[in-house]
C-alpha cells in the first residue's frame, strides 16, 4: 500500500492556494511539503496541522493507494 497527496493539491489548486501558503498556514517545514510532494508518509501530527489549516477532513487531503502487483494477483 502507498500514500498519495494529490487530493491535497487538488484542494490547494481550487482554493488558488501555493505550496508556500500551506507551508505557512500550517507551520509545517519546506522538508515536509517536498516529503507530501514525494507521496512519502508523514506523521499524524503533521497531517492534522494540514487538515486544521485548510478547515478539511483527512480524506480531503490523502488517499490509501494498492500496490499494483498485488492487486492483479487478486484479480487474477
Amino acid at each position: 500500500m502507498a500514500v498519495s497527496y494529490n487530493k491535497l493539491w487538488k484542494l490547494l489548486i481550487d482554493r488558488k492556494m501555493k505550496k508556500k501558503d500551506l507551508q505557512a498556514a500550517a507551520d509545517i517545514s519546506a522538508s515536509v511539503i517536498t516529503k507530501l510532494g514525494r507521496d512519502e508518509p508523514v506523521t499524524t501530527t503533521i497531517l492534522m496541522k494540514i487538515c486544521t489549516a485548510l478547515k478539511c477532513d483527512i480524506g480531503d487531503i490523502m488517499e490509501i493507494v494498492p500496490d499494483e502487483d498485488k492487486c492483479e494477483k487478486y484479480t487474477n
